[in-house]
């Protein structure tokens, strides 16, 4: 079982959302960290909320949790500390694939990131993970009115999920347009991870977000016998 730390959010969680539990073919569970909003998390960065998060981390531990997860990139600012202070491995931000796609890629290509709002990645964020030298573009998605009124601000909680794929998809056209030498794309918001396919389709490269990067460690937690010959 994979535990998720969760954000305070109530809009509608739909399928590939990671607090979506059909997203995955094996057991998830949740905690929601009080007072962690998007604007505490996201544009703040607020250092307050590291210790509510450990205490969330080690209570899903003690829940039986083979590893941990977190329901927002931008927790990537704590993830030292958080995988400290738990005994499983904890991989709180899909940001944290960022180093390792850059190496699989020609050296004057570019990874791309979606975030949830571009001005508040900053370079801490990066060198939070190892990847302050790798070659980005980013994109993000804070001007876009139904990302910004149901997931930034909370306006409401019904999701116009053709709409989001639009301003998504938009997104993501601009991105590459605008960078000829972009090789992949890592989603740090996992709000937009519902609408990977679509953004493979629409690129023709390598999508990494928070989903690919669970069924990978869930993978390593959980191998199985190959046949013997």
């Amino acid at each position: 079982m994979i535990g998720v730390l969760c954000l305070e959010t109530s809009f509608t969680k739909i399928p590939g959302h990671i607090r979506n539990p059909a997203t995955f073919g094996f057991p998830v569970t949740y905690k929601v960290v009080e007072g962690a909003t998007p604007e505490r998390v996201v544009t703040q960065a607020d250092p307050r909320l590291l210790d509510p998060f450990i205490e969330a981390a080690q209570e899903l531990e003690g829940r039986g949790v083979v590893a941990i997860t977190g329901a927002c990139g931008f927790l990537v600012l704590f993830q030292q500390r958080l995988a400290g202070a738990v005994g499983v491995p904890l991989y709180a931000s899909s940001l944290i694939q960022l180093p390792m796609v850059h190496r699989m890629l020609r050296p004057e290509q570019k990874v791309g990131l979606l975030v949830a709002k571009k001005p508040a990645l900053t370079r801490r964020h990066l060198e939070a993970i190892g990847g302050e030298d790798v070659p980005v573009c980013v994109a993000g998605m804070e001007e876009q009115p139904e990302f910004r009124e149901v997931m930034l601000e909370g306006r409401r909680d019904e999701l116009d999920v053709a709409r989001l794929e639009r301003e998504v998809l938009g997104q993501v056209d601009r991105l590459a347009r605008e960078n000829p030498d972009l090789g992949a794309l890592v989603i740090e918001c996992t709000d937009l991870v519902p609408f990977a396919r679509a953004i493979q389709s629409r690129l023709g490269l390598p999508v990494f977000d928070i989903v690919t990067l669970t069924e990978m460690v869930h993978r390593s937690l959980t191998r199985t016998s190959f046949p013997s010959y």
